[in-house]
Protein backbone atom coordinates (compact mmCIF):
# COMPACT_ATOMS: atom_id res chain seq x y z
CA UNK A 1 0.00 0.00 0.00
CA UNK A 2 1.21 2.86 -0.97
CA UNK A 3 1.89 6.15 1.95
CA UNK A 4 0.74 9.74 0.95
CA UNK A 5 3.05 12.13 2.21
CA UNK A 6 1.18 15.01 4.20
CA UNK A 7 2.39 18.26 2.50
CA UNK A 8 2.43 21.57 5.48
CA UNK A 9 1.76 25.34 4.36
CA UNK A 10 4.99 27.49 5.08
CA UNK A 11 2.77 29.41 7.48
CA UNK A 12 1.72 26.25 9.63
CA UNK A 13 5.66 25.54 9.91
CA UNK A 14 6.32 29.15 11.01
CA UNK A 15 3.67 28.78 13.69
CA UNK A 16 4.92 25.65 14.66
CA UNK A 17 8.37 26.51 15.30
CA UNK A 18 7.62 30.03 17.10
CA UNK A 19 5.27 27.64 19.19
CA UNK A 20 8.38 25.37 19.95
CA UNK A 21 10.69 28.68 20.40
CA UNK A 22 8.03 30.11 22.69
CA UNK A 23 6.46 27.57 24.51
CA UNK A 24 8.00 25.48 27.54
CA UNK A 25 6.82 22.79 26.55
CA UNK A 26 9.01 19.10 24.95
CA UNK A 27 9.13 19.33 21.45
CA UNK A 28 7.48 15.66 22.61
CA UNK A 29 4.28 16.95 23.57
CA UNK A 30 4.20 19.51 21.10
CA UNK A 31 4.49 17.08 18.18
CA UNK A 32 1.97 14.71 20.34
CA UNK A 33 -1.08 17.91 20.20
CA UNK A 34 -0.72 18.83 16.83
CA UNK A 35 -0.19 14.98 15.39
CA UNK A 36 2.82 15.62 13.98
CA UNK A 37 6.57 13.47 13.84
CA UNK A 38 8.82 14.64 16.43
CA UNK A 39 11.39 14.29 14.33
CA UNK A 40 9.85 16.54 11.31
CA UNK A 41 9.16 19.01 14.31
CA UNK A 42 13.26 19.01 15.44
CA UNK A 43 13.52 19.66 11.38
CA UNK A 44 11.55 22.34 10.90
CA UNK A 45 13.44 24.31 14.03
CA UNK A 46 17.05 23.12 12.75
CA UNK A 47 16.00 24.71 9.11
CA UNK A 48 14.30 27.83 10.72
CA UNK A 49 17.38 28.55 12.93
CA UNK A 50 19.80 28.14 10.30
CA UNK A 51 17.62 29.98 7.15
CA UNK A 52 14.88 32.25 9.21
CA UNK A 53 13.94 34.46 6.18
CA UNK A 54 14.41 32.07 3.93
CA UNK A 55 13.02 28.50 5.45
CA UNK A 56 10.74 26.35 4.40
CA UNK A 57 10.64 27.39 0.42
CA UNK A 58 8.19 25.56 -1.25
CA UNK A 59 8.35 23.53 -3.79
CA UNK A 60 11.16 23.66 -6.37
CA UNK A 61 13.48 27.12 -5.53
CA UNK A 62 12.03 30.90 -5.72
CA UNK A 63 14.52 31.60 -8.48
CA UNK A 64 12.20 29.25 -10.04
CA UNK A 65 8.73 30.00 -9.64
CA UNK A 66 9.63 33.85 -10.32
CA UNK A 67 11.06 32.99 -13.68
CA UNK A 68 7.81 30.91 -14.46
CA UNK A 69 5.44 34.00 -13.08
CA UNK A 70 7.89 36.15 -15.67
CA UNK A 71 7.20 33.99 -18.44
CA UNK A 72 3.45 33.74 -17.94
CA UNK A 73 3.32 37.32 -17.34
CA UNK A 74 5.64 37.75 -21.15
CA UNK A 75 3.04 35.21 -23.03
CA UNK A 76 0.49 37.90 -21.84
CA UNK A 77 1.36 41.14 -22.59
CA UNK A 78 2.64 39.49 -26.07
CA UNK A 79 -1.38 38.53 -26.60
CA UNK A 80 -2.24 41.49 -25.85
CA UNK A 81 -0.04 43.32 -27.97
CA UNK A 82 -1.16 40.88 -30.79
CA UNK A 83 -4.24 42.16 -30.31
CA UNK A 84 -3.68 45.73 -29.74
CA UNK A 85 -1.55 45.06 -33.82
CA UNK A 86 -4.87 43.77 -35.20
CA UNK A 87 -6.34 46.79 -33.92
CA UNK A 88 -4.77 49.45 -35.59
CA UNK A 89 -4.55 47.71 -38.60
CA UNK A 90 -8.34 47.53 -38.77
CA UNK A 91 -8.71 51.13 -37.38
CA UNK A 92 -6.97 52.08 -40.00
CA UNK A 93 -8.52 50.57 -43.04
CA UNK A 94 -11.48 52.36 -41.77
CA UNK A 95 -10.53 56.03 -41.89
CA UNK A 96 -9.46 55.38 -45.41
Amino acid sequence: MRRTRKKYTKEFKNDTVNLILRSERPIVKIAEELGVEYNLLCRWKREFDTHEEKAFPGQGKPVEAELAKLKRELLDVKEERDILKKAVAIFSKEAK
